[in-house]
């Protein structure tokens, strides 16, 4: 019988041993931590070994928030907040900053329950064609910087909050630029712990892959222009590497503003997943003890047919 277990000695398991190691290194990276269930099957623990590439040889700090001054092609949008803030409300006028229609945004699916709403600019490619008709001088000020790999307009409604998360890929850091906000410490932004409150006209970088949320407790909407930049790197080898993996699997992930624009093949396949989902999140309604039961029944499953048939 002892036999016919596996050498969990072998070589070929040290794959399986290193990629658990880069898992909870990502789980203890910071001060705040998801539940270790929650960890286990985050999107940021399958990206670790990637993301770990991208720490060791960022050229910025590996913390939390980021000075501002690190990235001086940046001044340009915050010296042009006003013209951007103009462009903004003059969309969340027209009803244009919306959540997505469809299941079709992998990234911020879950963000519009909580009230969050989103108007593309660009993402991860040339700009969206709704974007160059409704916010042309928003796309010239964002296409004359070639380090922003995404940006949109942000709404966070009062009462609006976010949940902790980690977004999944560290080969950029986020942007946020305040256009329309309440100027208060009720509407503000945890990251790993630490708060910033958005302010009009002012800037602010951080490492989106530390755990953070957000939270508008006052009785005015927040408006920001949210950019994602690329991570400054120190190895030429490794930017390529970057270069290639955002123009090919971040941007599969694009998704529309309204009609004619591009849907990335990521969210093609989303969006017929989500209604995969939908027997697992009746189960859920019904009984969270059984729908826990399942999903670790599942993915101890999955674990054991890699160790065994790696």
């Amino acid at each position: 019988m002892l036999e016919s277990l596996p050498n969990l000695l072998a070589p070929k398991y040290f794959v399986v041993y290193a990629f658990i190691a880069l898992a909870v290194f990502v789980h203890y990276r910071g001060r705040v931590r998801h539940r270790f269930y929650r960890q286990l099957t985050d999107h940021s623990t399958f990206m670790a070994p990637y993301n770990l590439l991208m720490y060791m040889f960022s050229a910025v700090p590996n913390k939390p928030f980021i000075e501002i001054d690190k990235f001086p092609e940046l001044k340009k949008l915050s010296d042009n907040w006003q013209t951007l803030r103009q462009e903004a409300l003059q969309l969340f006028d027209e009803g244009y900053i919306r959540g997505a229609a469809k299941y079709n945004d992998l990234g911020f699916n879950s963000f519009y329950r909580r009230g969050w709403k989103r108007f593309y600019v660009k993402w991860y490619d040339d700009p969206l064609p709704s974007a160059k008709a409704l916010c042309p001088k928003t796309v010239e000020l964002v296409q004359s910087i070639p380090s922003v790999n995404a940006a949109m307009f942000a709404l966070l409604p009062p009462g609006g909050n976010l949940g902790r998360h980690r977004d999944p890929f560290a080969g950029s850091l986020r942007y946020h630029l305040g256009l329309s906000t309440p100027n208060s410490e009720e509407c503000r932004i945890f990251v790993d712990g630490q708060p910033y409150h958005w302010r009009d006209g002012e800037a602010v970088i951080f490492d989106e892959t530390f755990i953070h949320w957000a939270e508008n407790k006052t009785k005015q909407m927040r408006v920001i222009l949210f950019c994602d930049v690329e991570r400054p790197l120190t190895s030429r080898i490794m930017a390529k590497i970057n270069h290639w993996y955002k123009n090919t699997v971040i941007r599969a992930s694009q998704t529309d503003n309204m009609e004619g624009d591009r849907v990335g093949v990521l969210n093609h396949i989303f969006s017929v997943a989500y209604y995969l989902r939908v027997p697992g999140r009746a189960l859920k309604q019904k009984s969270r003890r059984a729908y826990y039961a399942t999903k670790w029944l599942l993915v101890l499953a999955l674990a054991y047919l890699i160790i065994v048939y790696a």
